[in-house]
């Protein structure tokens, strides 16, 4: 491999001669050996900095152009972009379990964009070693691209950016098909009653379409949930730089950032009226992710759901039918497992999971700083990313799939002694406990212990005892 030389601060540093990252960039590579090719700096986080740094010059030579200037100007928005398409992936090599502050990462992008928007110069012919000139033109990593920031409000606001562009272009749209499907089961599910359950016991009877309407319901309001939490995430720390002072950045450089960012993604992001608070608090990111390990639970509780009243063939409920994507069993021939209900569980774990780590990693951090921000931001776009995939999955592998075995509705439901529930007005709560135990006991229909034990004649029985009526 050819290398090299690069400096910083703290002295020279060989870097690989075929990448654009820098010394501090080789110096935590190094360092921090710790899940490397698994555990990398999320791909959002990268592109929320490509965003971020991109704004942050057009801002920096709106409020300074003598010193960003046009030509810095044009070659940093190029390296930005390439950023932030991803084609410049191979250049992000840092892992998450590096400086809680996210320092290597940031330094990482500025490294990067301003060796990349050298290379934009000197293929145009604007620098060259031989230029005098070529000093005042090229590109510094911290001067220039980390120009009026600091990792401290950088990598905060990558975090924001990220949340918010994976929480409303992936999560939300996955559930939003998810819900449609749902509807689009309801309506061709209506008419079929069927038993309820309650404590994984039989209830009075419920219908189909009602019931797939608590699942549809569910996401609906979790999507709710999620769409407050994305609210305070729309508040930027960009402008706090070190402490929160905005010491080094211009006047007016917080608003205008956030008014760039927002013209860049499509979304509204304004400045965080508390650059204190956008700093050393992580309260936002938590309250987001609660609503979407909300979400979470409630796919949790629709897979189970699912794969109960899909349990059989002969065995268990058998009351839907779900697709059978493949072999279930690698000795029982034949057998088919609701694996797309067992994956949504998995994801639900994992997000809840993820929580819990979210939640530690929020309250922790010493008077100006989060110093855990690395390992919130890995968790939280996990989360996203694992959830959002997994509904599309379960919706497109299972849902859409989903058959009612109407005949084994009918059968359960008018073999379920919770039936008696609709006689109570006619024959009160205790007679209805003595026609349930009778009927238990001796194996026998509800309508022959009622009549058995004196409570309503045949014809009374026949006349107030409608199951599809009860729901």
């Amino acid at each position: 491999m050819e290398f090299r030389i690069e400096h910083d601060s703290m002295g020279e540093v060989k870097v690989p001669a075929d990448k654009y990252y820098g010394a501090q960039t080789e110096r935590s590579r190094q360092n921090f050996r710790i899940g490397v090719g698994m555990e990398t700096m999320p791909q959002e986080i990268i592109e929320a900095f490509g965003i971020l740094k991109k704004a942050a010059a057009l801002t920096n030579h709106a409020l300074k152009p003598e010193k960003l200037t046009e030509a810095k100007l044009a070659a940093i928005s190029q390296a930005a972009e390439e950023v932030i398409s991803g084609s410049l992936r191979e250049h992000f090599p840092l892992v998450v379990w590096q400086t809680g502050s996210g320092t290597q990462s940031n330094m990482n992008v500025n490294e990067v964009i301003a060796n990349r928007a050298n290379q934009i110069l000197r293929d145009a012919e604007i620098i060259s070693e031989k230029s005098p000139d070529s000093s005042t033109i090229r590109i510094h990593p911290n001067d220039d691209v980390n120009m009026s920031q600091s990792s401290n409000d950088t990598f905060p606001t990558a975090l924001h950016i990220s949340a918010v562009t994976a929480l409303e272009d992936r999560l939300i749209p996955a559930a939003q098909k998810l819900i449609e499907t749902f509807r689009q089961l309801e309506d061709q599910n209506q008419g079929i009653v069927k038993s309820g359950r309650t404590h994984l016991q039989d209830a009075v009877p419920i219908s189909f379409s009602q019931e797939i309407s608590g699942w549809r319901n569910s996401l609906e309001r979790d999507i709710e949930m999620i769409r407050l939490g994305i609210r305070p995430l729309s508040e930027l720390a960009l402008g706090g730089t070190a402490v929160g002072t905005g010491l080094n950045a211009p006047e007016g450089f917080d608003t205008l950032v956030a008014a760039n960012i927002s013209s860049l993604t499509g979304k509204s992001f304004v400045t965080a009226p508390n650059k204190f608070h956008a700093l050393t608090s992580m309260d936002e990111i938590v309250f987001a992710h609660g609503a979407v390990k909300a979400m979470a639970a409630d796919m949790m509780k629709i897979a189970n759901d699912i794969r109960h009243l899909a349990s059989g063939p002969r065995c268990g409920l058998g009351e839907i039918h779900i697709p059978e994507n493949e072999p279930g069993s690698s000795i029982m021939p034949g057998k088919v497992n609701p694996t797309q209900c067992e994956q949504v569980t998995m994801v639900a774990v994992q997000v809840m999971g993820n929580d819990a780590a979210i939640g530690f990693a929020a309250s922790q951090g010493n008077f100006e700083l989060n110093v855990f921000m690395p390992v919130i931001a890995y968790n939280f776009l996990q989360s996203v990313r694992l959830l959002a995939e997994s509904i599309s999955s379960f919706n497109v592998n299972c849902a859409c799939g989903i058959e009612a075995d109407k005949e084994k509705m009918h059968q359960n439901l008018y073999n379920s002694l919770m039936l008696v529930t609709v006689l109570n007005p006619y024959i009160g709560y205790e007679n209805a406990a003595k026609t349930v135990k009778l009927a238990y006991a001796e194996d026998i229909s509800l309508k022959e212990a009622c009549v058995r034990l004196g409570f309503l004649s045949p014809e009374r029985f026949d006349e107030v005892f409608h199951p599809e009526n009860m729901i």
